[in-house]
């Protein structure tokens, strides 16, 4: 046997005892994986896109928020924010970034003002739910809850269906809770598409949101989108904090 040969073997071996003297470090505990997941169809014009950033970044870096954050058991949330439109076109625009007081929430603000939109294109919510779901699976911080935030303007309308998108995260223990944006008026070539029969909120209900403690949130109109979001992650990280309550059903 080669010297060179027995060298290696000892190098391996030595990675191997290496490996089993000192496992893996565990992920860092969290209280919540919140995915924000932002609609930024071609109906969220760029007055829209620009209330919604902003409502985002505000409610983010809210004293009422960090509160809630502070009130888990670990006193610390982790936050992705991604934006999606039509099928194939979703983007992380801020990774996960662990939000545990106004330091980190205002950079994590900060940055989101700074970022370029995303896309302008068709609304397939599935296809946001699904990158949510991929982001959730490799998110380098560990929490039991597990929630997507889908805030949007329109029924899906591209992709596959959501339901099934919607099923698929609610059977890996996935919370999908909807914040309905509402319009004064229907879109004039597909008026179902911000009008469905019943109202937004009930096709969040029916098809979007789903897992134990979801909940439907409506804007009545895009200006009223800050305060929304806002009563929306309160509960949001509130539920969190108290492993076990399921948080109540909010219009």
């Amino acid at each position: 046997m080669s010297r060179l040969f027995r060298c290696a073997l000892l190098l391996v071996a030595a990675f191997a005892i290496s490996n089993l003297a000192f496992p893996a470090r565990a992920a860092e505990k969290v209280d919540l994986l919140l995915v924000l997941a932002a609609d930024v169809s071609r109906s969220v014009t760029g007055d829209k896109f620009k209330l919604q950033r902003d409502g985002y970044a505000a409610a983010i870096a809210n004293p009422k928020v960090l509160e809630a954050i502070k009130g888990g058991r670990n006193g610390r949330i982790a936050v992705m924010f991604i934006e999606w439109s039509g099928a194939g076109n979703q983007k992380v625009v801020i990774g996960w970034s662990v939000i545990d007081g106004p330091q980190a929430a205002h950079a994590f603000g900060t940055r989101l003002l700074e970022e370029p939109r995303a896309f302008a294109d068709r609304t397939s919510i599935s296809g946001g739910i699904d990158l949510a779901m991929a982001e959730l699976a490799k998110a380098p911080y560990f929490s039991e809850r597990q929630t997507i935030d889908v805030s949007g303007d329109g029924t899906n309308n591209s992709g596959r269906d959501v339901r099934l998108a919607r099923d698929e995260a609610v059977e890996k223990g996935i919370v999908i809770n909807g914040l309905a944006i509402l319009s004064d008026q229907p879109m004039p070539w597909n008026p179902e598409h911000t009008h469905p029969p019943g109202g937004l909120a009930k096709y969040y209900r029916d098809n979007v949101t789903g897992g134990p403690g979801s909940f439907v949130m409506e804007a009545g109109d895009f200006e009223s989108f800050g305060d929304a979001v806002l009563k929306k992650m309160i509960a949001e990280i509130a539920d969190a904090s108290q492993p076990g309550k399921d948080a109540p059903f909010v219009r």
